[in-house]
């Protein structure tokens, strides 16, 4: 099974600002935990000195700030949070010490007990020993275990924002009761704050969900169900200019390609192991008992295991390169679905690789070129390597220890070859193996998981594969299980922001529309559409009979990399009226050089 969960900043649009400033990160900041932590507290405070009635239930801290969920009587507006965030400041003013204290588990029940707030009670059910409760001065204090800073005077309000409020349901069970959550944001300087805030905006500019529908690239509907994203047209050009990338070039390569159904019986994936450690995640069964049951497939590995299964392999035929675009089912809950990056249908550009254990390394250093090479042509260059381990302590895998060290020692070997910047990461592991995922930032410095290669001794012991060796004995092969692009639907979602929809010349979905100035350039403009299009290049006409100046609009609203304006002197000469996106006017061309420079422009994916 290829992940495909979570980029070098592309080159920007000519619009696009750069950061001015740094903006750490919560996981590598303790300075900021700190800060967000004792912020959420001061919230709480502030919204109980406000609204006596509200009880308090939890307030971590997030990635970008924190939030705190309320039990209130009524839901808090706009002005609410104006309020409340004013008298966080006159808290923060106060200058009230920040106190730690350790106390029984009596104690804390009778203090709770005390101001009558059972969700407290509840929380304290889950917290092991042993138990403590921080104070804001004499005034406030929460069950909590830290860390904070020590004082309400160490936060600087100008570096404090509350963003919004939404609804919650108690540990985000539906049957519970709803709640008030309160999100807010807070950093070390007023600085980071407004980059934040500008990065956010930024963020709202270039998110994928809208601009493909501004763009028609693809919608959601309510009948069809939620996660299961229509491709229009437009759209699916897109898809199929990246499938063709990717399969040319990994015919250069040796892949051969297959095509699996997209169900499966049970018992395929009980042997896989699937069954029994995701079984949550899987699509409800079709039939009447698991011995005959079928599901939708959720990964793709266990069919092309049956295919090298289908007749007995010789180490000759090894390495063989299974290649499949297979769209695969999971049933992500509601409240994790997120436009493409996160759907319940999704297609993978899914390969399995099953090679001796000497062909290994060899191998893997291939599939790491390969998905380099992918990301230098999408020019997702900023990158770093995880080497995604299993957890020791976690039962969650399957497999011996001596198949796990091997794998994970393949993985280091590989990536200390490649003199790759890399970073472990323990208990990211596949349940059958590990695997090197590359984490790219994008221009926001988002961090996504794209790419990845795995090696699996696991599967191929419990499928029972061999091979014949070159003495007659017979031999367990090794799998590699890739995906350079991860999933189709998270990489075009990702690609749409990185680019702001504003595709290179080679991936636009229209790559030239032709303006004719009036009705009587239409036939000529329909003519040279009809010639580029047989030379391969995606092309139109713009048969709106809008004024020119509207055509024109409409076509950089649409981010047409090329538009041809042709009125008289164009149809009379034989030439186009170029006008280009990244470059702006270009002139009068003869159309046969416009027919050669965009062909090779899409070529060597390049610019006009």
């Amino acid at each position: 099974m290829s992940s495909s969960e979570s980029l070098s900043p592309l080159e920007p649009s000519a619009d696009a600002q750069p950061a001015k400033v740094h903006l750490p990160r919560t996981s590598e900041s303790e300075e900021l935990k700190k800060i967000r932590h004792t912020t959420s507290h001061v919230m709480a405070m502030a919204v109980q000195k406000l609204f006596p009635k509200a009880q308090v239930t939890i307030g971590p801290w997030t990635e970008t700030g924190f939030y705190y969920d309320f039990d209130t009587p009524e839901p808090f507006s706009e002005a609410d949070l104006k309020a409340i965030k004013k008298e966080m400041d006159r808290i923060i003013k106060k200058k009230l010490p920040v106190i730690r204290e350790e106390v029984t588990r009596e104690e804390a029940q009778r203090r709770i007990t005390a101001i009558g707030e059972p969700y407290k009670l509840e929380i304290l059910e889950g917290i092991q020993e042993p138990i403590t409760i921080y104070h804001l001065g004499k005034e406030w204090w929460d069950l909590c275990a830290g860390p904070h800073v020590d004082s309400t005077g160490d936060l600087n309000p100008k570096a404090i924002a509350l963003e919004s409020v939404a609804g919650a349901y108690w540990r985000g069970d539906e049957t519970k009761a709803q709640l008030q959550r309160i999100y807010g944001t807070a950093w070390q300087t007023p600085e980071q704050l407004a980059e934040y805030q500008r990065r956010k905006q930024e963020a709202l500019r270039r998110d994928h969900r809208k601009l493909g529908r501004e763009l028609g690239l693809f919608i959601f509907a309510d009948q069809v169900g939620p996660g299961l994203p229509l491709w229009t047209p437009k759209g699916t050009v897109l898809r199929s200019t990246l499938e063709d990338f990717l399969k040319q070039e990994q015919i250069k390569r040796g892949y051969l390609p297959v095509v699996t159904p997209h169900v499966g019986r049970v018992e395929l994936f009980k042997t896989s192991g699937h069954w029994q450690k995701y079984r949550d995640d899987l699509f409800p069964m079709m039939g009447a008992n698991e011995e005959e049951g079928f599901v939708l497939k959720a990964m793709n590995c266990p069919f092309h295991v049956q295919i090298y299964k289908s007749s007995l392999r010789s180490y000759r035929e090894l390495p063989l390169r299974l290649a499949e675009f297979g769209t695969v089912y999971r049933y992500e809950q509601s409240g994790e679905l997120g436009g493409l990056t996160r759907v319940r249908g999704f297609t993978q550009d899914d390969a399995h690789l099953f090679v001796t254990p000497e062909q290994l390394e060899d191998e893997f250093l291939k599939v790491v070129d390969l998905i380099q090479t992918v990301f230098s042509a999408l020019h997702l260059t900023n990158f770093k390597a995880r080497l995604s381990f299993r957890d020791p302590h976690s039962d969650k895998y399957i497999g011996s220890d001596e198949a796990w060290n091997k794998a994970e020692n393949a993985i280091r070997h590989a990536v200390q070859t490649l003199d790759m910047e890399h970073f472990e990461g323990i208990g990211e592991a596949a349940f059958y193996g590990p695997k090197l995922d590359f984490m790219v930032q994008d221009a926001l410095e988002r961090e996504w998981q794209l790419g990845t290669v795995q090696v699996d001794y696991n599967l191929p012991e419990r499928f029972d594969l061999e091979y014949v060796a070159e003495d007659g004995s017979r031999q367990r092969p090794v799998m590699i299980h890739r995906a350079p692009f991860g999933s189709l639907e998270r990489l075009i979602g990702i690609l749409i922001e990185e680019y702001a929809g504003d595709f290179p010349l080679w991936l636009a979905p229209l790559q030239i529309r032709l303006l004719p100035v009036t009705d009587e350039q239409l036939s000529f403009c329909h003519e040279v559409c009809d010639r580029f299009r047989s030379a391969g290049i995606r092309a139109e006409v713009d048969t709106s009979g809008e004024r020119l100046g509207k055509m024109i609009r409409n076509a950089e609203k649409e981010k047409v990399p090329v538009m041809a304006v042709v009125g008289a002197k164009e149809r009379e000469a034989n030439t186009l009226n170029i006008r280009t996106r990244a470059a702006g006017e270009l002139g009068a061309l003869p159309v046969a050089e416009v027919g050669d420079r965009l062909q090779a422009a899409i070529r060597d994916r390049g610019a006009f």
